[in-house]
């Protein structure tokens, strides 16, 4: 498993390429042949880069999901709608297509950040909200997902 470090201020240009720092295309380098999943986050105003290796991982889980249960179905439907599968080209850059530079409101300042596996793609502003929004209960969250006793050895 992957496990990506940092957060990189960046620019989209007109067309929705991405100039990747060097930094994060160095850490990409071990995953950059197999290509990525590129898709909407569940619960934020962002978007997913997942390397393929991850993406067909999770999609091994989610393919055990009976699909007669409608719930199973409706979710699988919805978590994989506007999926897109993306290069970085040789230059280091990243094309979003623009139907999904709409659902994350990515304007020209954008912000890649790792979280663990992925790397989330934020339009910068609504990157830094979601950041104070959620500053205040960050401790009793970090508590609540970090603090059981048997969790951390």
């Amino acid at each position: 498993m992957i496990n990506f470090i940092g957060t990189y201020d960046c620019k989209a240009d007109a067309k929705g390429r991405i100039m990747l720092p060097v930094a994060l295309k160095s850490q990409l380098a071990p995953v950059l042949a197999d290509g990525f999943v590129l898709k909407r986050s569940v619960f934020q105003p962002c978007l997913e880069i997942y390397p393929m290796k991850e993406w067909n991982l999770l999609m091994e889980k989610l393919n055990k999901k009976n699909r007669f249960v409608k719930k199973n179905n409706d979710f699988i439907r919805r978590f994989s709608a506007g999926v897109k599968v993306v290069e970085i080209d040789a230059t280091g850059r990243l094309l979003i297509p623009k139907n999904l530079i709409e659902i994350a409101k990515i304007s020209k300042e954008v912000v890649l950040s790792s979280a663990i596996n992925i790397i989330e793609i934020w339009d910068k502003g609504s990157y830094e909200k979601v950041l104070e929004d959620t500053a205040e209960d960050f401790a009793a969250l970090a508590e609540e997902v970090m603090g059981g006793e048997d969790e951390l050895s």
